[in-house]
């Protein structure tokens, strides 16, 4: 397929970008370092911190792993916290530190961190003390060997009392007690780093950045390998995107959290390049506390999905907000609704763009121009990208017809941690990477997504995989079959449904959910529960996910 989108293109978007650049991302972090200086780099809960203080503070991060706590180059250190200062700190000081990063989100079950931490093969983990119950559950299963324990009030200079009220303000709940003999207190490394010298590690294109847990396009979560090259192109890939934008010593809202690939590489990476102060925002779902927090900000851009925007175009307050500087709203991780989108530009005088890509991209494919009218569509393909509409046969389609999405770019992950068979579904051997979406491309190179090839369900942008929840839900005794579907949902864009056919005629609803509960996290849990006589199947004794999607479309 010729590259049509190219002659499209906005004033301002190149055509290529060069990954050889940067040799990684601590080298375009250290060009951040410097350009910036004294520059605001992060804020969070009314504490800033610079690019200047960013650097000593990722550089004594990154000394006491390598000196004290020995770890060595290419190492996996996960990440178990929502959005704090201590977030990019420890993230981009082990990054300097060579370690290879392994993001872990902190409302993991012990059953689904236990199942992250063994496949990685983490040695080390970074876990917000409110979560670390559930690491002492199930570490002695692990190699884990360094744990670092933060509070949700490190780095912010709080007193103690302080820092009681902040955590029954933000985390909503206080500390549950843990017992993990041997760890070390976030704050006390940086004291110690303080007078240890960091021996900058050597970073090439190939060096594993991230381990990136998804569910990919089949399966449960598996790892996706993105290299220093991967992070890299894809980094300059959106910003080429911004056009003439420009961000320097602006703000940024991040709601999304950092551990989230797409707010990883937008927010974090994008726009650190771009000089840009982050506001981060450690608990969104508080959307009275959200809009407070906007209210302290000339924001000039903000990320999000669907239900972001649309819960706070339903919070009050929100259309008193001064957004006179707003220029850039990007929505990402689910397909914004055109009613959302209009609202938005009608409230807040900014057009939602929207970005489309997946985790096995790092993430980024598509970006809507910033100044198009929204029409739906996810844009057009970023720089040095090739996308592709393809049969079941992996034959290209022409314009207009619908098929597979294929993507092809320096953005693309090597491939999926020690899992060659599943990475053979989805890399072929010219470089091209099925996606497992439907689309379609019109006559000026837009795409425009039109639906799932597997059964996923998204819930707020988060990918929840049937085959999971089915066989969490099937471990009970008084279930005889189960199917989890998605059923369209105002408030999330879909939520999980489960039709269940009973061996135990007592089962209840509650029972299923309590389970559920104690096995997932909270975006994967049901929200509705179905009992049937019998589930549909086809003429082998495969149940019919389809017939039971369409009748909850019939009962809409």
């Amino acid at each position: 397929m010729d590259k049509i989108w190219l002659k499209h293109y906005p004033a301002g978007r190149p055509a290529e970008i060069n990954p050889d650049e940067y040799r990684s991302l601590v080298e375009l972090l250290h060009e951040c370092f410097n350009k910036y200086g004294e520059a605001a780099a992060f804020t969070n809960m009314g504490k800033t911190i610079s690019y200047r203080q960013l650097d000593k503070l990722t550089a004594d991060f990154a000394a006491w792993l390598q000196q004290i706590a020995h770890l060595k180059h290419g190492d996996r250190i996960a990440l178990m916290m929502p959005n704090l200062l201590q977030y990019p700190v420890a993230m981009l000081g082990a990054m300097r530190a060579g370690l290879t990063i392994v993001n872990t989100n902190p409302l993991y079950t012990a059953h689904e961190l236990q199942h992250q931490m063994q496949d990685s093969g983490a040695v080390a983990i970074v876990v917000l003390e409110n979560f670390a119950h559930v690491l002492q559950e199930i570490i002695n299963t692990t190699r884990i060997q360094t744990v670092i324990v933060t509070g949700v009030g490190d780095l912010l200079g709080m007193p103690k009392q302080g820092i009681v009220n902040f955590v029954v303000r933000h985390v909503r709940k206080q500390v549950p007690a843990f017992d993990l003999p041997g760890a070390v207190r976030f704050n006390s490394i940086l004291h110690e780093g303080h007078f240890l010298k960091l021996q900058e590690a050597t970073l090439t294109h190939d060096d594993i950045a991230f381990l990136q847990y998804t569910g990919g396009t089949t399966g449960v979560a598996k790892a996706a390998v993105l290299t220093h090259r991967n992070m890299v192109a894809n980094c300059l890939q959106a910003s080429s995107c911004l056009g003439t934008w420009s961000l320097r010593s602006e703000t940024v809202i991040t709601a999304l959290p950092l551990y989230h690939i797409f707010s990883l590489t937008v927010n974090c990476f994008v726009f650190m390049k771009l000089g840009t102060h982050n506001v981060l925002i450690t608990n969104p779902r508080d959307f009275s506390g959200f809009v407070k927090e906007l209210g302290k900000y000339a924001f000039s851009a903000i990320t999000g999905v669907n239900t972001l925007f649309n819960a706070l175009l339903n919070t009050p307050g929100f259309d008193k907000l001064n957004c006179s500087r707003l220029k850039i709203s990007l929505g990402g991780g689910m397909a914004v609704q055109p009613s959302v989108a209009s609202e938005w530009k009608q409230v807040t005088g900014c057009i939602v763009s929207q970005g489309w890509g997946l985790t096995e991209a790092s993430p980024v494919g598509c970006v809507t121009p910033l100044d198009s009218d929204f029409d739906g569509s996810i844009g057009m393909p970023v720089p040095s990208t090739e996308l592709s509409i393809r049969d079941d046969q992996g034959r290209e389609l022409a314009a207009g017809a619908s098929g597979e999405i294929w993507l092809r770019g320096p953005q693309v992950m090597r491939e999926y941690w020690q899992r060659p068979d599943e990475t053979a579904k989805v890399l072929m051997p010219d470089g091209w990477l099925r996606t497992g979406d439907i689309g379609r491309m019109d006559e000026r190179g837009c795409f425009f997504i039109e639906d799932r090839l597997k059964d996923m369900i998204t819930v707020s942008g988060f990918k929840v995989f049937p085959n999971e929840v089915e066989a969490v839900i099937s471990e009970m005794p008084g279930v005889l079959e189960v199917a989890a579907v998605a059923q369209p949902d105002p408030h999330s864009d879909e939520a999980v449904a489960v039709f269940i056919v009973r061996k135990d005629p007592a089962l209840t609803t509650e029972q299923v959910l309590d389970h559920c509960r104690k096995q997932m996290t909270g975006y994967k849990l049901p929200k509705h529960v179905y009992f049937r006589t019998e589930l549909p199947k086809t003429n082998v004794g495969k149940i019919l996910r389809r017939a039971l999607r369409d009748e909850l479309l019939v009962k809409q």
